[in-house]
C-alpha cells in the first residue's frame, strides 16, 4: 500500500476524531485524503506529533486521537514512546508511516530501510504495537475498543504528494481546537468568516 492509501484508511477508521499529522509527507496525505477541522497539520516540528497527540489523548480521554506519522519524524523523539508506555492513555493510536526514508528532506534512507524495527521499539516501551502491510490489516488494527495505547507500523511505498494544507499555523490551530470543543476558539474561527 502506498501513503496515501493507508493514510485514507486512517481517516476513515478515525470519523469525527482528531487526527495529529507530522510534518511533510503525512501532512500532505492528511490534507489529500480530507481535509477537515478535527486535522492538526504541524508545521517545523519534526518528531512532535507522537508528543503532541499523546497531549490530546491526555487532555481529552473521552475522545479517541490519531496520529500519522512518519518513521523518520519518530525516530527523532522514541523518548515519547516510553512517556506513552508510562502513561498509557488508551484512546491513543499513533500509525506510523514507515517508507524506510526520510522523504520529506529528499529520499534519504533511515534507520528501518536498514533494520531498525519501530514495533519492536514500542513493544520494549510498554506499548502494544503491531506491524501491517496491507489495507486490510491496517484497518483491522484500527478499529474495535482500546484498553491501552496502540503503534501501528504500516510499511508502506511513497507516494507522490498532491496537495498540501495551508501554512497559516494559528488558523489551523484554531480551527482545531474549536473542533475538538474549545468555545474560545470557536469565536475566533467564527470571527475570521
Amino acid at each position: 500500500m502506498t501513503r496515501l492509501e493507508a493514510t485514507r484508511v486512517v481517516v476513515s477508521a478515525a470519523g469525527e476524531a482528531p487526527i495529529v499529522a507530522s510534518l511533510g509527507h503525512p501532512a500532505y496525505d492528511l490534507f489529500a485524503a480530507g481535509d477537515r477541522p478535527q486535522n492538526f497539520y504541524t508545521w517545523g516540528s519534526m518528531g512532535m506529533a507522537s508528543s503532541i497527540g499523546l497531549g490530546l489523548a491526555l487532555a481529552k480521554p473521552e475522545a479517541r486521537v490519531y496520529v500519522v506519522d512518519g518513521d523518520g519524524a519518530l525516530l527523532m523523539n522514541l523518548g515519547s514512546l516510553a512517556t506513552i508506555g508510562l502513561l498509557r492513555p488508551p484512546n491513543l493510536v499513533l500509525v506510523v508511516m514507515d517508507n524506510g526514508a526520510y522523504a520529506t528532506t529528499g529520499g534519504q534512507s533511515s534507520p528501518t530501510a536498514l533494520g531498525a524495527d519501530l514495533e519492536a521499539a514500542a513493544r520494549a516501551m510498554r506499548v502494544e504495537a503491531a506491524t501491517v502491510r496491507t489495507e486490510d490489516d491496517l484497518r483491522a488494527r484500527l478499529i474495535g475498543e482500546r484498553r491501552e495505547p496502540l503503534v501501528v507500523v504500516a510499511k508502506v511505498s511513497e507516494s507522490a504528494p498532491t496537495a498540501r494544507p495551508p501554512l497559516d499555523c494559528v488558523f489551523i490551530k484554531q480551527r482545531f481546537m474549536a473542533a475538538i470543543g474549545n468555545p474560545e476558539a470557536a469565536a475566533h474561527v467564527a470571527g475570521r468568516a
